[in-house]
């Protein structure tokens, strides 16, 4: 019968199972850094940024953005759908208000595209809104 364990004098057996990767840590910051950006441009979860990050001026920044240009998106989609409700026009509304909205989604795509790589993008006739914060 062999014994489990090795004879005197031998080198160590390597171990049986490789040993498990370690995680990253949770509190990574450039991760946390790039969510609140990406939160920045989401409608009204631009919130969340602009009320946990107030020490990132970068992401204050961009949640105020994202704030400014939804209010704005929200402003013109309530105007546009008052104004759809008109029997002749409506249609016609109806349609430029998907276009706003199509806009509007492309507006923060290119809002969260352009914050992921350190720029800053506003749209002109809105930027000064931001300042004002």
């Amino acid at each position: 019968m062999s014994s489990p364990y090795p004879p005197p004098g031998a080198p160590p057996a390597p171990p049986s199972e490789p040993s498990a990767p370690q995680a990253p840590p949770s509190g990574n910051p450039q991760s946390n850094r790039t969510i609140m950006l990406v939160l920045s441009y989401l409608g009204l979860l631009a919130l969340i940024p602009f009320l946990v990050e107030k020490n990132d001026t970068e992401v204050q920044w961009h949640a105020k953005n994202g704030l400014v240009i939804s209010a704005a998106f929200i402003i013109a989609l309530i105007g546009l759908s008052i104004l759809s409700m008109i029997p002749l026009l409506g249609l016609l509304f109806m349609l430029v208000l998907f276009f706003v909205w199509l806009a509007w989604l492309v507006v923060s795509i290119l809002g969260i595209v352009k914050a992921l790589n350190g720029q800053r993008f506003t749209l002109p006739g809105l930027a000064g809104f931001i300042d004002k914060f």
